[in-house]
């Protein structure tokens, strides 16, 4: 390749940065290094806050916006209104599965049974605003039980025994004649989307709206490299929305993977749910206003309709 070949590539032409940078300054901006002190960050990735308080994350001076697809939504944490880009934005359902809310299954998870309607309506909301809707749950195959750690076994396990960890036989649900199959295997009804969420999950993949992640540790952003993180390399996909269960569990160690990867998180409250005591909740909160933004469906969806 030529050199001029490689600064091409490398470099942006001058008629797709915009008066936010100057020519050639693609390098962080932060210290005072650039005259424009309310820019964060680098051509690549950046945020800018205006002077009405509102967060640009589009990153447009890079890809140019669609004019339909951009949309300003409230947020109530320290960090207030945010500017999005539907085409590089996305919402991540977090192991809203049988196994974690099902009655029969958790009978404790009350909390999560509770934000199901809140995350169906963001789910529509989400499609129709032409943003994809992320299914990123356990799903575990024979190599995932193989290199599994004994940490993870004995943490899923009812007796600190290999006999009721992942992959073992769960029987009946209580109460049904369902069998409920191998603990957290793909294919499973265990590990099915629950209630509502599976029939929708099934349509919105068929339709192309949705995608569908397996993970096999709490993060699905885990390591070098998984499923939804290749996803969301390939497709320049920038800010990301987060419910599911259990907060403080799965949902935060995703939340805080994508935080540590450079992607924009926004933690859906009312779309979040766990069986955890009250604080641990609080604590998901109290540190996903500081790594990102804090919002409600109720908030979101009037914006985005």
């Amino acid at each position: 390749m030529l050199l001029k070949n490689v600064a091409q590539v490398f470099l942006p032409a001058a008629s797709l940065v915009n008066a936010q940078f100057s020519i050639g300054t693609y390098t962080s901006l932060v210290g005072g290094l650039d005259t424009n002190s309310s820019l964060l960050g680098n051509y690549y990735n950046y945020w800018i806050k205006s002077t009405s308080g509102i967060w640009d994350l589009t990153r447009s001076a890079r890809e140019p916006t669609i004019s339909t697809g951009t949309y300003t939504i409230p947020c109530h944490g320290s960090r207030t209104n945010i500017t999005i880009e539907a085409s590089r934005s996305a919402l991540v359902i977090i192991d809203m599965q049988n196994f974690f809310l099902d009655p029969g299954l958790s009978p404790k998870a009350n909390a999560g049974r509770g934000v199901v309607n809140a995350t169906v309506n963001m789910i529509k909301g989400f499609r129709k605003a032409g943003m994809k809707i992320l299914w990123t749950n356990w799903g575990l195959d024979n190599y995932d039980l193989i290199t599994m750690p004994p940490a993870f076994l004995d943490g899923f396990s009812n007796n600190h025994s290999s006999t009721t960890t992942f992959g073992s036989d769960m029987g009946i649900v209580p109460g049904t004649n369902i069998s409920a199959g191998a603990k957290l295997m793909r294919g499973s009804w265990n590990a099915r989307p629950y209630g509502p969420l599976y029939d929708l999950q099934v349509e919105g993949v068929e339709n192309g709206t949705d995608l569908y992640f397996n993970k096999n540790r709490l993060s699905g952003l885990w390591g070098a490299q998984t499923p939804l993180g290749l996803y969301l390399q390939e497709n320049e996909i920038t800010t990301l929305f987060f419910g599911g269960v259990n907060a403080d569990q799965c949902v935060w160690g995703t939340f805080l993977d994508a935080y540590y990867k450079g992607f924009d998180v926004v933690y859906v409250e009312d779309i979040a749910a766990t069986t955890s005591p009250y604080y641990a909740t609080q604590m998901v909160v109290y540190n996903a206003n500081l790594d990102g933004f804090l919002a409600n469906s109720t908030e979101i969806l009037p914006a985005i309709s």
